[in-house]
């Protein structure tokens, strides 16, 4: 039952609890519940580099081994644009981002995921924080990602250092 994709637009609303409500989780259990078919999968940060690819195989292999599915997450891109009038704080815009129609074209036509039921999940904002929130949406039991080379990475920090400091599962680099 290999190649499921459900793409969630990027700038799609998060349920807010409201602070006058007496139960302040009521907001999150209207939120429609993820397939229980991947809960307690593997979440894979994806975005068609060679060390993504490297974290996709690796994950494949761990949710082959623990029965469990995988849940391919790309992270579309966001800009901030700076506002202009008065001392506003910047605006983040989504930028349309074409790539996760053709990752996913690319992913449903790789013979390598036969093995495992995936879906690909798209979301915009923070890589980090973004991984994070489908982690805990689907219970899984770790978040794997590819290591980040280069001078970006050494400057602003890695995706993966980030992740590993804040998450609260575990989170497995590849190099």
């Amino acid at each position: 039952m290999a190649g499921h994709e459900f793409f969630e637009p990027a700038d799609r609303k998060r349920p807010v609890a409201d602070p006058t409500a007496a139960d302040p989780l009521a907001a999150e259990e209207s939120r429609p519940s993820c397939d229980p078919a991947f809960r307690h999968g593997v979440v894979v940060g994806f975005d068609g580099s060679t060390s993504s690819e490297r974290a996709l195989a690796y994950a494949i292999g761990m949710a082959h081994r623990s029965q469990s599915g995988l849940i391919i997450v790309h992270v579309a891109n966001r800009l901030p644009t700076t506002v202009w009038a008065g001392c506003e704080p910047p605006v983040f815009v989504d930028v349309p981002d074409h790539r996760t129609e053709v990752l996913g074209l690319e992913l449903a036509c790789a013979d390598y995921l036969a093995e495992v039921p995936w879906i690909l999940v798209e979301r915009g904002g923070d890589i980090c924080h973004e991984l994070e929130e489908v982690g805990r949406e689907y219970e899984a039991d770790a978040i794997v990602v590819g290591s980040t080379h280069g001078i970006v990475g050494r400057l602003f920090g890695s995706v993966a250092g980030r992740l590993a400091k804040r998450a609260k599962r575990p989170v497995i680099v590849i190099p």
